[in-house]
Formats: structure tokens, sequence, C-alpha cells
């Protein structure tokens, strides 16, 4: 589903340059969910970015659902991300003045596909929304509203989400309400879930973990426990 070929992304230049990735060749297999581990500067946060086109590489390829991001012009690359990808964000990223029906039929309203009112009533109704939908963010919970993100991310049934850090701001109970969602996705409607994390125990529930460590992948885990992971980044570091 999503692939890079020697991807390699840098910032600045010459001799205050600094290499946040350094040829990243990965794959990511559709209808599964992997996590990105590592420890702080180890590059992942900048792979979820370039994977998501929110940043275009230095050098290489990235290749969402058979389209090479690097050959897109700005205004086709946005389109793809309006189309074709999902996001969940740390903070929630929901329009302040919409509430939660209108935000988690946003993509629609800026000018995206038609969105299934069925669709969208199955997710609200797995997300224990329908209680929800006239209130605004300022109204939720960060639980609710997190849901609400989910829904918006899944709403168009896109190609890949893309998760970065989406329990971070949650409590644990609440956070693992979140990930039990993110995992049913998966499970339940053959989703891609892509998702930077630095906790162990939300890295678990994932199918995949992927470990990065200045800028390069130094390894993987298929189906861990949280015990495996954390055996794995005392090996090889924080991942803070």
């Amino acid at each position: 589903m999503v692939h890079t070929v020697e991807l390699t992304r840098t910032f600045g230049r010459q001799t205050s340059a600094v290499t946040a990735l350094d040829r990243v060749s990965i794959a990511f297999e559709p209808g599964r969910f992997t996590s990105i581990m590592g420890p702080s500067g180890s590059g992942k946060s900048t792979l979820l970015h370039c994977l998501a086109g929110l940043e275009r590489p230095s050098l290489g390829s990235v290749v969402v659902a058979g389209t090479d991001l690097a050959r897109l012009s700005e205004a086709r690359l946005t389109t793809l991300r309006r189309d074709r990808l999902g996001f969940v964000f740390q903070a929630f990223n929901l329009i302040p003045t919409l509430t939660a029906e209108e935000n988690i039929t946003l993509s629609e309203r800026i000018g995206g596909p038609r969105i299934d009112p069925e669709w969208t009533s199955h997710l609200v109704q797995v997300l224990g929304l329908g209680n929800r939908l006239r209130h605004r963010p300022h109204e939720l919970s960060g639980g609710q509203q997190q849901r609400v993100a989910i829904a918006r991310a899944l709403a168009h049934r896109p190609a890949v989400v893309f998760a970065d850090e989406p329990t971070g701001n949650l409590d644990s109970h609440t956070g693992s309400e979140v990930l039990h969602f993110l995992r049913l996705a998966v499970e339940q409607f053959g989703q891609t879930i892509v998702m930077v994390t630095h906790d162990p125990a939300a890295a678990a529930r994932s199918h995949r973990v992927v470990f990065l460590r200045d800028g390069r992948v130094e390894g993987e885990l298929r189906n861990p426990s949280a015990g495996d992971i954390l055996g794995r980044l005392a090996t090889n570091g924080s991942p803070a």
C-alpha cells in the first residue's frame, strides 16, 4: 500500500545540513496496523510526514496506493491527501466552529468525494458518538474529540490512515479505547494504519513495529507484546 525507495530527507544546507532520514527503503502492507518507534531525533515523525505527503523527500521516492508522490504538483498532492489519505493527530485538529458531525464529513465539505451516509452512520455507532454529533469540540472530552478525529479519518474510506501520537494527550484508559478503535478499523474494515508512537503499550496493539535510529531502519518486530518492545528498546535506546 505504501513503500519508499532510498528515501532521504535533509534539513539545512552544506555544513549545517542535518539528515533526518538516510536512504530508507521500507514497505507497509495493506490491511495492517504498523507502528514506528525510535528515540528522539531518530526520524520517525519525519518519516510519517514524508509518507503522508506533508513533507517532500530530498532524494528517493514515496509511493502511496500506486502513486509516486514526488511526481505530483502541490495541487495534486493536496487533492490526494484530501481524497485518499486519513490523518489522526495528537492535538485532534478538529475545526472548533464545526459540530462533530460536520468535522466527520469535512473532506466532502471541502470538495472531496461524496461520503456514504450509511458508512458514516456505522462509524458513529461503532465509535459511540451518536449522542455527540451536534456538539462542538469544546463540548467534548479529549477521548470524544479523538474518536471524532478517527471517524473523520475513516469517513472517506482512505487508502491509508496516518496517526501521529494519537494517544499522547489522553489518559491511559481513554488512550486504550482509542487504540482499540484503530485496531478495530484494521480488523473489521480492512484499513491500513501507520502510527508513530513512543508508548510500548500503544505499539503492542499493532501487527508490526518498525524501529528507527539516526534516520535509518534498524529492525522490526511482528505481533509483539509490550514486553518484547520494551526489551528491544532497552537494548537499542529510549523511544522518547
